[in-house]
């Protein structure tokens, strides 16, 4: 099923949904498929929940808090341009602000070269210094950079892109708020399981031993590929 009116994404402060256009009921059966299909990603996180000029009720609000709340994620802000949206956030004593304004972020794309993708894309994301051993699972809303090696057995998962400067044999979900022009890079890409979005790829049984070379995985024409990991010419 394609999602057009309800987004979820990671952020500096955490994970954003955004409601467009359509009906309300319509728009609560896909949040709550959303956060179905990636429960254990959502599972014990706070939102925000953005509406931009909709007008929504106490009632309405809290149809929507009850649907995040059956999949075991809190509510905490209402961002609206509409006043009446705010009056009916704060009666349910939640934190309202008003819709950001942010910049221009400069278009995505798959083969964009590191250094270029560090600046744009990597203010929001999470940078841990070490190797992940098996049982260990690292968790963010935003993209993931891991300098050190991901082992059989550890687990990535992020709201946005994942940049492994060392080895990756364990399990990688790039994208796991839905985002299909998510990307994952590594010095050697040999994973367990590779998701992005909701595509999964494994490799192929009895792959020949080679030499490691740097590699970028993405989704063209709904499937994973993989391609060397070098700048754009």
């Amino acid at each position: 099923m394609a999602w057009a009116s309800v987004n979820i994404k990671g952020t500096k402060d955490g994970l954003l949904v955004t409601m467009g256009e359509g009906e309300l009921a319509s728009l609560l059966v896909e949040l709550e498929e959303r956060l179905s299909g990636t429960a254990s990603f959502f599972k014990g996180g706070q939102v925000a929940l953005e509406v931009g000029r909709r007008e929504l009720s106490v009632e309405e609000i809290g149809n929507i808090r009850a649907v995040l709340a059956r999949n075991e994620v809190a509510l905490g802000t209402v961002i609206s341009e509409a006043p009446v949206t705010r009056a009916a956030a704060r009666h349910l004593g939640l934190e309202t602000k008003r819709i950001p304004r942010p910049e221009p972020r400069p278009e995505r794309r798959a083969r964009q070269d590191f250094a270029e993708l560090s600046r744009s894309e990597f203010s929001e994301g999470a940078l841990v210094r070490c190797t992940l051993r098996s049982g260990q699972v690292i968790r963010h809303p935003g993209h993931v950079v891991v300098i050190g090696d991901v082992n059989a057995g550890a687990e990535v998962i992020a709201g946005g892109d994942v940049v492994i400067w060392g080895r990756l044999r364990g399990t990688v979900h790039a994208g796991a708020t839905g985002d299909d022009q998510a990307i994952v890079c590594a010095l050697d890409l040999a994973p367990t399981q590779l998701r992005i979005g909701k595509h999964i790829a494994r490799p192929p049984e009895g792959k020949p031993s080679r030499r490691p070379v740097p590699e970028m995985a993405f989704v063209q024409e709904g499937r994973i590929i993989v391609r060397a990991w070098k700048p754009a010419r």
